[in-house]
């Protein structure tokens, strides 16, 4: 993209007031993720849930200069503004001329699984036959699609761009936007279904894509697929692949033995060794293959590049380092559009000094001083304290960097020259392609060394409360309750994150809570639950808002209040008691509650209760009444007050099951990691917590031989045993020992024999495929489930979580 304001204002229709001569080659959507404010602008997306406008002036703070925007706020001087009608639509046309006038060969992904993972793979086999752009990440959207199309520039032969849809009537006008030549339909699965009345519409509305492609490639398996296909395109080239040989390309052989994969395209026999067999990486592997006989690879050089495939990492780790470092572990991949990803990944985190490892950028076809004064452009807006540079080329432009800069050739130079080492309180991007095997400063850098870790995924997080905030108004306020060390996953991380988000209000349980999240910069609203009679001048100190549940709680922190000194009104959060019978103010209070008010210096802020059996059905009229009774006594309450705070009562499980009841804010804890008692619900919701951990050693026990303390288990029959290092000290409860619970290896459940020792357990494998010493062991996530898991301990998926011991190493990714 390299158009001037006038120029978009006429492609686009638009108005524009100030500098119609200004360059625009980036348009910024996220003022949070803002990485560089060169020749670009902030486009203010209107969306029927939210308004990018209230986020204009936290970009214009970042230095942008030219707004997109429905509005003009004359409030902010010296800017540029492109005022349009629709911010969305204006993006979709402006990539939409974009795109028709940029003459490259496209491809268009579209289908439920898989779209990401074939972009990334062509893009590795076709880079250097071909300058290729790609979309970032998981660009795919009304809005993910335009901002992907806007990357083409002059010198791209080749275009490859995922479309996701999740709504009927989405497709069609993607597809005025983005007609590709080639059009590749992968596996349609269950994602996005619910919104549709069958697969058959699904299928419909996927297809639309390819109305004015020259070659549609689709997976055939699906027999619906196949058939709507060759009724609605007979008159295109059509390609089907998959596993049945009713298919133009499939496999000939048995992909199950231990030989390579055949594969029949057309009257060829292609041959490649397949080190992953299952089908969801073979069938991509059969798209993968289509695509590059359709551009003319021959077979030799395809064969060659599916040799050289790297799996596609597609998340970003955060680990608790040293010294109180904060590592971000990106060594997957390096390209330009990854590196960018990873400085907006590294601004959601607010502490005062950064360093970054950069490594050459290798597999990319450019002028490599341009490539790299684009890269120091980008790393000079983020203002590192440190930048240490790691291989030949990219050393040659080390002056390009304004940081404090070292160079070396090897990464085992960098570990050698102990600087790293010397970084303290600091947040250390390490950002490598693989070749510098950067990933062994991870070793060096991180606190905790265990193979045994607690992985968060934050994305699944945002993911999780979007689900819920879709069920609410838009003007509806969330508190994330991050209590008990946000359920175990990490109070301080998982609130910076939150805060980043822009949450309105968090919620913890005692004033330390509290503490330790203001010390380490979060300044969002923290309300705190059970505050203790000792803690009220901390609270006040820290900028902390107590709960208040009784009159000796309020004469006391009122009193707290007086010997502050504090001037003005302070922000309290008033309990009511509405049937739990555990904390509140009774109905009979509430007048004596209102002339105390009235006579102190503090401000209600909101008034609460809480739900005890939202998420269980038969309670429902129970649930209704303690509804009632909070409806009837706040109301009271406010008009005795005479101002109107916030209210909220609804927790996860009312969210989803009593929305009409929302009022003016509600709590989200659970749900938010990805747990409801629904199970359609459920189907919505991310998976957010893994516990993994590897196996340690494999032992063969003989027939009547025992295993572990007091000989709980003894073997009817030669049995293969594998021990795992994690037991009850890391949170594994005894009781689950014995044949009670499972673990996942290699999909399969495996139980726990013999009595949990206190750091490891020992697992029965014979029937796991392929086990072997160092397979990745999953305590949690998938097979089994956090909600299996919990029902094998007899307990809550709450009591789980907060039972993880500290010593598990807390590792914080997004995909």
């Amino acid at each position: 993209m390299n158009y001037t304001i006038n120029q978009i204002a006429e492609i686009t229709n638009s108005k524009v007031i100030g500098d119609r001569s200004l360059m625009i080659k980036n348009i910024a959507f996220d003022s949070r993720i803002i990485y560089s404010t060169k020749n670009t602008a902030f486009i203010a997306i209107n969306t029927h849930k939210n308004s990018g406008e209230k986020f204009i002036e936290s970009a214009i703070d970042r230095g942008i200069n030219v707004i997109i925007s429905e509005h003009q706020f004359p409030q902010f001087e010296n800017i540029t503004w492109i005022i349009v009608e629709n911010s969305v639509e204006f993006l979709q046309k402006l990539s939409k001329f974009h795109f028709e006038n940029s003459h490259l060969k496209s491809i268009g992904i579209t289908g439920s699984n898989g779209k990401t993972i074939l972009k990334e793979w062509l893009y590795q086999c076709l880079w250097n036959e071909f300058p290729t752009v790609k979309s970032p990440k998981s660009f795919n959207s009304q809005i993910g699609l335009p901002l992907s199309l806007l990357q083409i520039n002059d010198s791209h032969e080749l275009g490859i761009f995922e479309v996701g849809i999740s709504k009927p009537n989405e497709m069609e006008k993607l597809e005025t936007i983005f007609h590709p030549q080639i059009g590749l339909l992968t596996h349609i699965g269950t994602a996005h279904l619910a919104n549709f009345k069958s697969e058959d519409e699904l299928i419909d509305e996927k297809i639309k894509l390819f109305k004015d492609s020259e070659v549609i490639i689709y997976n055939g398996d699906n027999l619906s697929v196949d058939k709507k296909v060759r009724e609605l395109y007979s008159d295109k080239k059509l390609i089907s692949y998959g596993f049945k040989d009713h298919n133009q390309v499939y496999f000939k052989n048995n992909i199950s033995k231990n030989e390579d994969v055949v594969v029949e395209y057309f009257d060829e026999e292609i041959s490649f060794p397949a080190h992953q067999r299952d089908e969801a990486t073979l069938t991509n592997a059969l798209a993968l293959l289509t695509v590059l006989k359709e551009l003319g690879v021959e077979n030799k050089k395809i064969v060659e590049k599916i040799n050289a495939l790297k799996a596609v990492e597609m998340r970003l780790e955060a680990i608790e380092g040293i010294k109180s470092n904060i590592v971000i572990n990106d060594s997957f991949n390096l390209d330009l559009d990854s590196l960018k990803t990873a400085l907006q990944f590294l601004n959601e985190y607010n502490k005062p000094k950064k360093s970054l490892v950069l490594t050459d950028i290798v597999g990319v076809n450019s002028n490599s001083k341009e490539l790299y004064e684009e890269v120091s452009d980008l790393v000079n807006e983020q203002k590192f304290d440190s930048v240490f540079l790691i291989g030949d080329e990219i050393s040659k432009f080390s002056e390009l960097f304004k940081a404090k800069t070292f160079t070396f050739i090897n990464t085992q130079e960098l570990v050698d020259s102990k600087h790293l080492t010397e970084l303290e309180n600091q947040i250390i991007l390490l950002k490598g392609a693989r070749k510098f095997e950067i990933e062994k400063l991870k070793d060096i850098l991180e606190l905790r060394k265990h193979d045994t870790v607690l992985e968060i995924n934050l994305n699944a997080i945002l993911h999780n409360i979007n689900y819920h905030k879709s069920l609410l108004k838009p003007t509806t306020k969330m508190m994330a309750m991050v209590k008990a060390n946000s359920y175990g996953l990490g109070s301080y991380e998982i609130s910076e994150f939150l805060q980043h988000h822009h949450i309105d209000y968090l919620g913890v349980a005692f004033v330390d809570e509290g503490v330790e999240l203001r010390k380490k910069g979060i300044t969002v609203p923290i309300v705190v639950m059970n505050p203790e009679q000792h803690s009220y001048e901390t609270v006040i100190e820290y900028n902390l808002e107590p709960e208040i549940y009784s009159f000796r709680v309020l004469e006391l922190f009122y009193q707290a209040v007086q010997k502050s000194g504090y001037d003005k009104k302070y922000p309290i959060h008033i309990k009511l008691e509405t049937g739990m019978h555990r904390l509140g103010f009774k109905e009979y209070e509430l007048d004596q509650l209102s002339q105390t008010l009235d006579h102190k210096n503090l401000k209600v802020q909101s008034i609460f209760s809480h739900l005890s059996s939202s998420d269980i059905p038969e309670e429902k009229e129970f649930t209704l009444n303690q509804l009632k009774t909070f409806e009837k006594n706040s109301t009271y309450l406010i008009e005795k007050l005479g101002y109107t705070p916030i209210r909220h009562i609804l927790n996860s499980s009312g969210i989803t099951s009593y929305t009409d009841h929302q009022y003016d804010m509600v709590r989200i804890g659970i749900g938010m990691l990805g747990e409801s008692p629904n199970s359609e619900i459920q189907k919505q919701l991310h998976s957010v917590v893994s516990f993994k951990t590897v196996i340690s050693q494999i032992s063969v026990v003989d027939n009547g031989e025992s295993v572990g303390y007091s000989r709980r288990f003894k073997a009817d029959h030669k049995t293969k045993i594998a021990t795992i290092p994690v037991g009850y000290a890391d949170g594994i409860p005894r009781l689950i020992g014995n044949q009670i619970g499972n673990v996942g290896i290699n999909k399969t459940l495996a139980p726990i024999v013999g009595s949990i020792c206190m750091d490891m357990m020992m697992i029965k494998v014979d029937d796991v495929p392929n086990v072997k010493e160092g397979d990745t062991v999953t305590v949690f996530n998938a097979k089994p489930s956090l909600k299996e898991f919990a029902e094998y301990c007899k307990t809550i998926t709450y009591e789980v979580l907060t039972s993880i011991s500290p010593r598990v190493k807390r590792i914080y990714v997004k995909d």
